[in-house]
């Protein structure tokens, strides 16, 4: 696994910040300069940010816990919810609800509820419900599940979120800080990157920019689960000598 390089974050259009009239004061240690009255991001930055992130998250992966994945933007949503599927890691994609981590217990129910549904309407043997009903039921499941079917095998809180865009998503910073979960994220030039534990400086709007940052850092999550899987089996060997 190796680091994107200049010329591939150049390609994907990492370096393209927004207007000098939007920007956010203290992305200035991020900025290389402005061109046009657009702020370009400085990509040496973005490369040191990237790694010191990619390896943190492997370390939070190769102990066995979760990094929830979040990106309701229209051009994240699937790039992320594909990557964060790859690794097995939670996600959410359509809407943060208020209260997703702070109110856990209470999302915990929505998702038995689904969970309940699910069984009822695969149970063969269930004459009692209508045609109706079941249409109902079915519909409700579903809206469950665009909301929910990304943390679904989620038991508890997880240890940290990946953000895509923290000015887009800004609830979801504010309930991973207020329970101290450790946040990584890609920051643009509007954006305050002292929310974040590990702000990554680049384009939050382009899905090229965002397909690249995110590739390399589930790229780091997979090579820590593979390692932990790696000491798990020796630790099995070691035990049946």
């Amino acid at each position: 696994m190796s680091l994107p390089t200049h010329d591939e974050m150049l390609n994907a259009g990492v370096h393209f910040g927004h207007m000098r009239k939007k920007w956010n004061p203290k992305m200035r240690p991020y900025i290389f300069m402005e061109k046009k009255g657009i702020h370009i991001i400085d990509l040496n930055r973005t490369q040191e940010c990237l790694e010191k992130a990619a390896a943190a998250m492997k370390q939070i992966a190769k102990s066995g816990r979760k990094i929830l994945f979040v990106a309701t933007k229209k051009q994240a949503r699937e790039i992320v919810s594909k990557s964060a599927r790859s690794v097995n890691m939670p996600y959410v994609t359509e809407r943060w609800l208020g209260g997703m981590m702070t109110n856990f217990s209470t999302i915990k129910r929505s998702v038995k509820k689904m969970n309940s549904i699910d069984k009822l309407l695969a149970d063969g043997n269930v004459t009692s419900i209508t045609k109706k009903e079941r249409l109902t039921l079915t519909r409700e499941r579903n809206k469950l599940e665009k909301v929910l079917g990304g943390i679904a095998n989620l038991n508890r809180l997880p240890a940290a979120v990946f953000i895509v865009d923290v000015h887009h998503e800004h609830i979801a910073i504010a309930e991973s800080n207020k329970l101290g979960l450790k946040s990584f994220a890609i920051v643009d030039t509007n954006s305050n990157p002292g929310l974040v534990d590990f702000p990554i400086p680049g384009n939050d709007d382009a899905s090229k920019s965002v397909g690249l940052i995110t590739k390399y850092v589930t790229e780091s999550i997979k090579e820590g689960l593979d390692e932990r899987r790696a000491a798990r089996e020796e630790r099995e060997k070691s035990a049946q000598a």
